[in-house]
């Protein structure tokens, strides 16, 4: 679950919309500037336990998976034309309509200490072993999916 209200998690979404934008515009070349997912900024959580966001990865996760398979096309051919996926966001920072009160960052920011400490959480490991390819199966299996759904629609 995302810490906005407003931001609903449907990783399928990203599927559809690229077939949509494919057909609508005449198959043009898609970069994707902005796509992640916010936590609460949880004050009474400590900072190794803010640096777990496995949520985070599981939404890059299963939203690549989608994003993969829109690319592939139907039958391996014909697929859409991404050329770019940027994450929102590199660093916690202030949201214009929900000041500190969320965190979309891979890399969590201290704002208590005065100093504004960076530190990555699991999730920018997790970018650097894909992008890096050390990842033997970076998108996620069938399996793992179906088992972060329910953890989701469960509120784990």
């Amino acid at each position: 679950m995302a810490g906005s209200d407003w931001l609903h998690i449907v990783p399928w979404g990203i599927y559809k919309l690229m077939l949509d934008m494919k057909e609508r515009y005449n198959d043009p070349i898609i970069y994707i500037t902005e796509n992640g997912v916010d936590e609460e900024n949880d004050k009474s959580i400590n900072c190794t336990q803010a640096l777990s966001d496995d949520m985070r990865i599981h939404y890059h996760q299963e939203h690549l998976y989608n994003l993969k398979k829109a690319m592939d096309g139907k039958n391996g051919k014909d697929g859409v034309k991404v050329k770019g996926y940027f994450i929102w966001s590199l660093f916690d920072n202030f949201e214009w309509a929900a000041g500190y009160s969320v965190r979309f960052g891979i890399i969590y920011v201290d704002y208590n200490n005065g100093r504004y400490t960076r530190l990555p959480k699991r999730s920018a490991v997790w970018w650097r072993n894909f992008l890096s390819k050390k990842a033997e199966t970076p998108l996620m299996k069938e399996a793992e999916k179906r088992e972060d759904r329910r953890k989701r629609l469960r509120g784990d």
